[in-house]
Order: structure tokens, then sequence, then C-alpha cells
């Protein structure tokens, strides 16, 4: 059984770039056509771009993940557009801040708590009928490293990521007999546009890396090989698990 996802379909949310660009990116050329989703199209536009040199069919389908209306629509038009939906991918998530949690407003607690956690449940209640209906499916939550410890001055972004690996295995035990799976995926520490004044800082980097047993940044490209793992038949047993990819960070009990 080879690694690939020829003649699959796919969703992936977050699709802009970092991650979930090079998540596209690497099932395109794992031979997936796709629907890429972010809040423009301008910024997929070179996603698209990137897709259709490969080969494969992109489709921009534009939309706020952390409203429900609109991922109930981008769910209906990535359907609309491939035809059906055999992986959804959910990478949209982040955060923009750091702050000791006696500091912390509770409107930034639950800003990232909607953007990290509440968006992935929007996704997979809507795509979840039309994978069930089809007794088939892969649906990949992109988690965090930060969901297995203890994040100082991330403390929402934390709770957030470990609230995607819980609701991972609740809704993979759920869905398991139906023949889809659910897992989740957690990058370490990763070099992205969004968190780029962590790794520009020397001090800040050298701090963060200490921690890391490869002693360096992960890259984007590096958690692609994991995603499509999850997302292809190579992994038909595979469910209600946290694929991690971190460097080691977690081999030594921490994040």
């Amino acid at each position: 059984m080879t690694i690939d996802l020829a003649g699959k379909t796919a969703l992936v949310t977050g699709a802009s770039r970092g991650i979930g660009r090079a998540i596209a990116v690497g099932y395109a050329r794992a031979g997936a056509d796709l629907v890429l989703s972010a809040r423009t199209a301008e910024a997929l536009a070179e996603t698209v771009r990137e897709v259709e040199a490969l080969g494969r069919k992109a489709f921009a389908v534009p939309a706020d993940v952390t409203d429900r209306d609109a991922a109930q629509g981008m769910v209906r038009d990535a359907i609309a557009a491939l035809g059906h939906l055999d992986v959804v991918v959910n990478n949209a998530g982040g955060t923009s801040f750091m702050a000791p949690f006696t500091d912390l407003r509770f409107d930034g607690w639950t800003k990232v708590m909607r953007l990290n956690t509440d968006s992935i449940v929007h996704v997979m209640q809507a795509a979840g009928p039309h994978l069930l209906e089809r007794g088939s499916g892969s649906v990949v939550n992109v988690a965090s490293v930060a969901a297995l410890g203890g994040t100082p001055l991330l403390a929402p972004y934390g709770a957030s990521k470990a609230a995607v690996v819980s609701l991972t295995k609740s809704v993979a035990i759920e869905w398991a007999s139906r023949g889809v799976r659910v897992n989740a995926l957690c990058p370490g520490w990763t070099a992205t546009d969004l968190n780029r004044a962590l790794w520009e800082d020397e001090a800040t980097s050298a701090a963060m890396m200490a921690h890391v047993p490869m002693g360096r940044w992960g890259r984007a490209e590096e958690m692609v090989g994991a995603a499509v793992f999850l997302a292809s038949d190579s992994a038909s047993y595979v469910t209600g698990q946290t694929l991690v990819v971190d460097g080691g960070i977690t081999a030594g009990g921490g994040a």
C-alpha cells in the first residue's frame, strides 16, 4: 500500500500560508484535487497557482470559519466544486498575543477559543453528515504540541488546542463504525509568518529552542508527510490518534 492521495478530494482551511499552504500543496503533489479556504480569495491566490501548477484542480472558497453559517456555506461550496469530499483538514487557527494569565482579558480568551476550537466544531458539524452518508473519509485536525503540556504566556492557545485533541478523540469514536476517521496532527514549534516575532527574536528563539532536542524550529513542509499519511488509505486503521511532529520536545515531557 502506497501513501498517496490519488483520486481523492480535500478541503483545507487556513490554506493561504504556513502549515495549511504546505499541506495543500503536499496533497496536490500526492494526487488530490482541492478546495482551499481562508478569509479572502486574494490570500489564496498563490496557493491556487501552486496546486494548479502540479496539474491538480484548485478552487478558492473564502470563508471565516469562526462564523457557523460561513463554515456551513464553505462546506456546501466545496462539495459542489469537487462533487464530494474525501478529506477535511481543519488547519485555520493561531494566536496573536502572549500574556500572563492574570493579565489576560477574557475577550482575548474567547477570541482564541473561537478561532482554534469553535471553528473546528463548525466545520466538522457541516462536513460530518456528508462524510457519514458516504461511509468514508478522513478528518485531520491540526492541533499543536502546545496541547500536550503547559504553555506559559500562551494559556488560551494551549487550552484551545488541548480541546481540539479531546474533541478529535471523542468524534473519532462516534464516527468510527460509520467509516470516517478523525485524527489530530500536533506540530511542534514551526517557523511561519504567524509566529515570526518569536523566531526572529534571537533571545526568545534561543530560549524556546533550548527545549527542542533537534535544536531548531520546524519547517511547514515537515508537517506534510504526516498530514498526507493521516489522509491516505495507508492510515485506514488509524483513528482517534494524535500524531506529534515536534523535533523531540514531548520525548522530554515538555512542550
